[in-house]
């Protein structure tokens, strides 16, 4: 009976840390910070590694077109326009890292994303430096470190 107990005790425990919390633009606002100011960006580096260890992935909010066009082979692509009906998408238990080439678009999103419970940042390079940092043996050592996450997956 006490395993019973232990054991819905913990599911209950684990459905409610699962939700989201959402929160309010006002109650947001009242409670931006300077940590808030700094946890909502990200650099390429730092989104790389988060990326290559599985903890956080990559949100292309570009338009369809500019998706197809050039895109990162491992970002999710969700235009800004449909996310609001794909949340359903996006992992609960990730980092979101929201881009667009500068970061206009991308922090837009994150304001969005966090008012819905997510733990989410933009990228403040912009999806146009990461391309520019992901060249020569940069994209070769990215690619083959994420390939072997995702092959041990």
């Amino acid at each position: 009976m006490k395993k019973t107990l232990f054991l819905l005790f913990v599911m209950v425990a684990f459905v409610q840390a699962s939700e989201l919390k959402k929160v309010s633009f006002e109650e947001y606002l009242t409670k931006f910070d300077y940590k808030e100011r700094s946890d909502m960006k990200i650099k390429t580096p730092e989104m790389l590694v988060l990326i290559e260890e599985g903890k956080a992935i990559l949100l292309d909010i570009r338009f369809r077109e500019e998706f197809e066009v050039w895109h990162m082979n491992f970002a999710k692509n969700i235009p800004l326009n449909e996310l609001p009906n794909r949340l359903n998408e996006l992992p609960k238990d990730k980092l979101i890292i929201t881009a667009c080439p500068h970061y206009d678009r991308s922090s837009m999103v994150r304001i969005y994303l966090k008012l819905n419970g997510y733990d989410t940042r933009y990228l403040s390079d912009g999806l146009l430096k990461t391309a520019d940092f992901l060249r020569g043996d940069n994209a070769k050592e990215f690619l083959d470190e994420y390939k072997a996450i995702k092959k041990a997956k």
